[in-house]
């Protein structure tokens, strides 16, 4: 089997994630997820005794995760030998990578991740690991950034570089929409998966305020093939520039769009709800419309 092309630098978004927290790690997102994480789950009627929190940053997911009553164990993992300590007895930190579980098949009730995985080089093989690695009937739940998260800031790079330098380069992440991730779930091979989108609309006085932002979320370019040199002054001015002649308010504030994909999928068990076989079914769909059925070999009368 090919191995997965390398898109992102993990290594290097190990080191930002260290320097936010130096900084000051603005968070606003990872809270939003984690609190959006916790009253998905709590509707969720069953108890789980082992939970693994995959790759999130910092600590919001593991503080919600307790305040449900119906987790027992939570295992953070992370890549980062520099993870937090756990916080209680019934928490435990494994220092590994998300493209490389150390678990074995059928280990764990419940996997949840927020705002990580859109930084792994193969999520389609991070999801089958996941799915194998969960208990028959066991449940994922991810929240990841995706589909036109960063819109605005990608153009107004991108006509920057084009006008000023003759040619535009990555320094925006690709992201995956939400079909192409329900996709992947299905893939994987999860049962009765789910995707949905949380669309949020930050507005910031400048450009430079949000850049200012995304080096506190750990999430300036780390992209393989991003480039290596310094980014001309001239070409960061005219971005700026671009970016408030199109996407300014009225107010003169500007809009930055981050959208969160959620993704939920369960291990398949005998249990579970399953599509009807073809040709089952006990009624006519035309006798509920009160119409008249026409073979697909016949011809319409005109």
């Amino acid at each position: 089997m090919p191995e997965s092309p390398l898109i992102f630098d993990r290594a290097l978004i190990r080191r930002r994630r260290r320097r936010a927290d130096a900084l000051g790690a603005a968070t606003f997102l990872l809270d939003r997820a984690a609190a959006d994480l916790g009253d998905r789950l709590a509707a969720v009627l069953r108890r789980f005794d082992i939970a693994v929190d995959l790759g999130t940053p910092g600590t919001a997911v593991r503080e919600v995760l307790p305040r449900l009553g119906s987790i027992g164990t939570i295992v953070a993992v992370d890549a980062d030998d520099a993870v937090p300590e756990a916080a209680s007895a019934n928490q435990k930190i494994v220092v590994a990578d998300e493209e490389a579980l150390p678990f074995g098949d059928g280990a764990l009730d419940l996997v949840v991740s927020a705002l990580a995985l859109q930084f792994v080089n193969d999520l389609p093989g991070t999801l089958i690991q996941i799915r194998r690695a969960l208990k028959p009937d066991g449940l994922f739940v991810a929240a990841l950034i995706g589909g036109e998260t960063l819109t605005e800031l990608r153009q107004a790079f991108a006509a920057a570089e084009s006008e000023i330098e003759g040619g535009a380069s990555p320094r925006v992440a690709p992201f995956a929409d939400v079909r192409e991730l329900g996709a992947l779930l299905q893939r994987a091979g999860f049962a009765l998966p789910v995707t949905d989108v949380d669309r949020v609309c930050v507005r910031y006085d400048s450009a430079f305020a949000l850049m200012h932002d995304l080096r506190r979320m750990a999430a300036t370019n780390a992209l393989i093939e991003r480039r290596r040199a310094p980014l001309r002054r001239a070409t960061l001015i005219r971005m700026a520039e671009i970016y408030r002649q199109r996407f300014a308010d009225p107010d003169g504030r500007l809009r930055a769009t981050f959208d969160i994909v959620w993704l939920s999928g369960w291990a398949p068990h005998p249990s579970q709800q399953q599509p009807l076989r073809p040709g089952s079914a006990k009624a006519r769909l035309a006798d509920a419309l009160g119409t008249h059925e026409m073979s697909a070999g016949d011809k319409a009368r005109r």
